[in-house]
C-alpha cells in the first residue's frame, strides 16, 4: 500500500478573515434584508467545506447552490442553516432527497411544482423569472393551480444586468413585486452581488450575494468596501541563467532581450491559470517583488522572470497577483471564471 503522497507544488492562499468581513460588509449593505450566500460551483471553487464554516460563524443563514450533488458538503458543515437547491427537482427521486435531507427545492416551472407536490411537498423556493429566460415561472404562469399551496420560503427572480446602470433593472424589480403581491410566500429575495448595491428597493427580505463574498467587485460603489480571498501560490521547480537572445516557452514568444534569470513554476491552463495570462500575468516573492510571466503559459508549467529576484530558487513558493477586477481587466476572463476555472490540483 502506498503511503500519502507529498504535498503538491500548488497552494491555494485563503483568508477567512477576508471572507468573513466580506459578508458582514454585505449584510449591512443589505440594510433591513439578511445577506444569505451562493456557495454553488464548489463555494466558487474555493472548497464549500472551507468557506461554508466560516460563512455561517459570521452570522450567515441562507445558503444556495445549484446542483443536488452539493449538498452533502454544505449540510456536513452546516447544520441548522437553510439550504435550497436553484436547480429544482428534475425527477421524483429529486424530490424524495430533498425531503429526506431537509433541503428546499428552488421550483422553476410548473411541472416542478406538481412534482414536489406529488413527492409529498413542504417548504420550497419558487424562482420567478422576470427577464433572464433562463430558469423560472413565467410572469403569466403565476395564477395557474399547480402553484396554489406551495408552501413558499423564498420567492425569488434573478437580475440580468445589476452591475450595469440600466433600465431593465427597474423593469425586472416591479415584475417581482407584482409576483409578490400575487403570491404567498414568507421572504423575497431579488439582489445578487451586484444588487445589493441598488438600493433598498431590491433587498426583500433576503439578498443573495456570491462573487462579490470571494473578493469580486461588481459594481464601483464595492470597489473600497470588499477584501481579496484567494490567491494562486506556486513552487518555483527550476531556475536557469538563460543568455540574450534565447526563447522561452512555446512558440518561441518570448526572446530573452538580455542574459536572464528565468524560473518555472508548477502551475498552468490545467490549473485554471490559462494561456490569456501569456506575456500578461505578474507574481510576486515573498517580499513583494514582481516577476513577470514569460512567454506562453502550457498545460502545467509556466516560466516567470526572476532576474529582479535573486535569492528566489528552487522550492521557493511565489504568489500570484489574482486581484479579481484587475485580472478580469487583463485577460478578459470574468471574475467568476477567474475563481471556478482554478483546477482540482489546488488543495482546498
Amino acid at each position: 500500500m502506498l503511503p500519502d503522497g507529498p504535498a503538491p507544488a500548488l497552494r491555494l492562499g485563503f483568508d477567512p478573515d477576508a471572507l468573513r468581513s466580506n459578508w458582514l460588509a454585505l449584510d449591512r449593505m443589505s440594510g433591513r434584508a439578511r445577506a444569505g450566500a451562493a456557495v454553488k460551483a464548489d463555494g466558487y471553487g474555493l472548497g464549500a467545506k472551507q468557506v461554508v464554516p466560516v460563512l455561517h460563524a459570521a452570522g450567515c443563514r441562507d445558503f444556495f447552490v445549484a446542483h443536488w450533488s452539493e449538498v452533502p458538503a454544505v449540510l456536513e458543515v452546516a447544520r441548522g442553516a437553510s439550504l435550497s437547491v436553484l436547480h429544482g427537482p428534475l425527477t421524483g427521486a429529486d424530490a424524495a432527497f430533498a425531503r429526506c435531507a431537509g433541503v428546499k427545492p428552488v421550483i422553476n416551472s410548473l411541472a416542478q411544482a406538481r412534482r414536489w407536490r406529488d413527492a409529498g411537498g413542504g417548504r420550497c423556493d419558487l424562482m420567478v423569472d422576470t427577464g433572464m429566460n433562463r430558469l423560472g415561472v413565467g410572469l403569466g404562469e403565476l395564477g395557474d393551480p399547480a402553484l396554489a399551496g406551495l408552501e413558499i420560503d423564498v420567492l425569488l427572480s434573478h437580475l440580468v444586468s445589476a452591475e450595469e446602470d440600466t433600465a431593465l433593472n427597474e423593469r425586472q424589480r416591479k415584475a417581482w413585486a407584482h409576483a409578490c403581491r400575487l403570491l404567498p410566500h414568507a421572504r423575497a429575495s431579488l439582489a445578487n452581488s451586484a444588487g445589493i448595491a441598488l438600493g433598498s428597493a431590491f433587498h426583500g427580505d433576503l439578498t443573495r450575494p456570491g462573487i462579490a463574498l470571494y473578493g469580486g467587485v461588481p459594481r464601483p460603489e464595492m470597489a473600497g468596501v470588499l477584501r481579496r480571498v484567494a490567491c494562486p501560490q506556486a513552487a518555483v521547480l527550476q531556475v536557469r541563467e538563460v543568455p540574450a537572445g534565447e526563447t522561452v516557452g512555446y512558440n518561441a514568444t518570448f526572446t530573452t532581450p538580455a542574459p536572464m534569470r528565468v524560473g518555472t513554476i508548477a502551475l498552468g491552463y490545467a490549473d485554471g491559470y490559462l494561456r490569456c495570462w501569456s506575456g500578461k500575468g505578474r507574481f510576486r516573492d515573498a517580499g513583494g517583488r514582481v516577476l513577470p510571466v514569460l512567454g506562453r503559459v502550457s498545460m502545467d508549467l509556466t516560466a516567470v522572470d526572476l532576474t529582479g529576484a535573486p535569492d528566489v530558487g528552487e522550492g521557493d513558493w511565489i504568489a500570484a497577483d489574482y486581484a479579481l477586477p484587475e485580472s478580469a481587466a487583463a485577460t478578459g476572463l470574468s471574475q467568476y471564471e477567474l475563481l471556478t476555472l482554478l483546477g482540482r490540483r489546488f488543495p482546498r
